[in-house]
């Protein structure tokens, strides 16, 4: 019985109750640990196991090899890529202080004599040593670049600078030479082939953007024969998302080859300061092949001259037409006495190919009549009233005063189909047919007989015109010598002037 109120006696019943809890947080102690070191164990497995990912070796075999092909570009690009740098004066009047006593002293404001102040403008940008003569080393640039520079220096990769001269410009291509002289070796550019750039070839850009001397980017041929260029440049672009800046003018445009196709020229940008935003342009280096050996030889680039006045018509204009879904150079007007008169082109003509060759735009032609050889015969492939037509011509050379010479221009004025679009514009009324003159030329034998801007045509030498198509038809049929116009002019029917050749 002792043993047994002793199991159950108080003292006893807290010494189990304490040594329970004891116990208990023990084992919850325990329970605890045994959890958390299987745990750490785990995330440290884990990292051991990421450390030793490993990228695949094919993968690492094609990227390096990439990096080592790019690597090899700059090396060979960079050395005959030089930086630009020119210097413009401008001489402006020079407006002195006038105080109130200068009246008294003969001495009135005169801001149009006096004396001349100078301002100095620098300007950057980019070249490509193309050809070494001895000492005499050629550089190629864009004509916005060496602009009206009274100074002109380069340098080289190799740190050094060069005095250099001008040899020659052209504003039509934006193209410009320069030369320096020097004992130093420089390597010459490698050119490539234009004609066999593809859109999404790898393009890689070479010049020294924003002073940042001799930069390379990459990135692709986004197009091919892009038109649109300022200052009316007649190139047919290549368009790149290479990072191309103000400064890289001038520079080359290289293919993976590390042959130059093109001539980094001008960028779109959408931003007030001009920056990249991968729209850039680049003239094809064959446009400029010619051009490297004309300046060199005689200081200037000659032109080959058809003697036509070209257009790229819209969609409508190509329906009116018939020529819906063809490709080609529109001919509004043709110089008299012209290679194109003697060959037989006449206005209304759809130029397609010139020997063989697709036109795809005026640009286009305007670019291979150009590059011909004075007296070179071409074979040009048009279509004429639905027909197709080829005629043998014989280029000339083109001189500016000939084709800046609006009297020469036959017949003197653009003309538009009378679309329904049109009418409303003008407010034209539906019974009405004819043709509307949007654009007569000054000089022209148009103008000459009195025909008018707004003039809604309705007969050429007494034959009715109903639409553009029987406008041409009539012109190169009837209007061989002789031209005048039946017209109706603020509601009133005229009859025009006559023009004899």
């Amino acid at each position: 019985m002792d043993l047994v109120r002793k199991l159950f006696s108080k003292k006893l019943f807290i010494f189990n109750l304490v040594l329970i809890g004891v116990l208990f947080g023990f084992s919850l102690a325990f329970f605890s640990f045994s959890c958390t070191i299987p745990q750490s164990q785990k995330t440290a497995q884990a990292q051991e196991a990421d450390s030793r990912v490993q990228i695949p070796q094919s993968s690492l075999a094609v990227a390096e090899a990439l990096q080592v092909s790019f690597r090899a570009v700059a090396d060979k690009v960079l050395p005959w890529v030089v930086e630009v740098k020119t210097v413009s004066v401008q001489r402006q009047p020079q407006v002195p202080f006038n105080g109130p006593w200068d009246f008294f002293f003969n001495n009135p404001r005169n801001p149009d004599g006096g004396q001349q102040r100078e301002y100095r403008s620098q300007g950057l940008g980019s070249g490509i040593i193309v050809r070494r003569d001895k000492n005499v080393y050629y550089v190629l640039t864009n004509n916005h670049v060496v602009g009206e520079a009274t100074e002109i220096s380069v340098t080289a990769y190799n740190g050094k600078d060069y005095t250099a001269v001008l040899v020659g410009k052209d504003e039509r291509k934006d193209l410009a030479m320069i030369s320096f002289e020097t004992n130093d070796i420089h390597p010459i550019a490698e050119l490539g082939d234009s004609e066999g750039v593809k859109v999404g070839d790898w393009s890689i850009a070479v010049g020294n953007p924003l002073g940042q001397m001799f930069s390379v980017t990459m990135g692709i041929v986004s197009a091919v024969g892009r038109t649109g260029g300022p200052a009316g440049n007649i190139s047919d672009f290549i368009q790149t998302d290479a990072s191309i800046n103000q400064g890289n003018s001038g520079g080359p445009l290289v293919n993976i080859h590390g042959e130059v196709i093109g001539i980094n020229t001008w960028i779109a940008s959408n931003n007030s300061g001009g920056g990249s935003i991968g729209l850039g342009f680049a003239i094809p280096i064959n446009n400029a092949k010619r051009s490297i050996e004309e300046f060199i030889n005689k200081g200037e680039i000659s032109y080959g001259w058809l003697g036509v006045q070209l257009l790229d018509p819209d969609r409508e204009m190509l329906q009116a037409m018939g020529l819906a879904g063809k490709q080609g150079a529109f001919i509004t007007q043709v110089f008299m006495d012209s290679p194109a008169e003697k060959g037989g082109i006449k206005p209304g003509d759809f130029v397609t190919h010139v020997n063989g060759r697709e036109m795809r735009g005026m640009n286009a032609l305007t670019l291979t009549v150009g590059d011909m050889k004075v007296g070179e015969r071409a074979k040009f492939t048009v279509v004429r009233n639905g027909n197709v037509q080829e005629f043998d011509v014989r280029i000339d050379a083109r001189d500016d005063s000939v084709a800046a010479d609006s009297k020469k221009l036959w017949p003197g004025v653009y003309a538009i189909a009378l679309s329904d679009a049109v009418r409303s514009r003008a407010d034209i009324d539906k019974d009405v047919q004819g043709i509307l003159a949007v654009q007569v030329i000054n000089n022209s034998p148009a103008a000459t007989v009195g025909l008018r801007d707004g003039d809604i045509i309705t007969a050429v030498n007494g034959e009715t015109v109903k639409d553009i198509q029987s406008f041409y038809r009539v012109l190169r049929e009837k209007a061989a010598s002789e031209l005048y116009f039946s017209v109706i002019r603020n509601g009133s029917k005229l009859e025009s002037l006559k023009y004899k050749r």
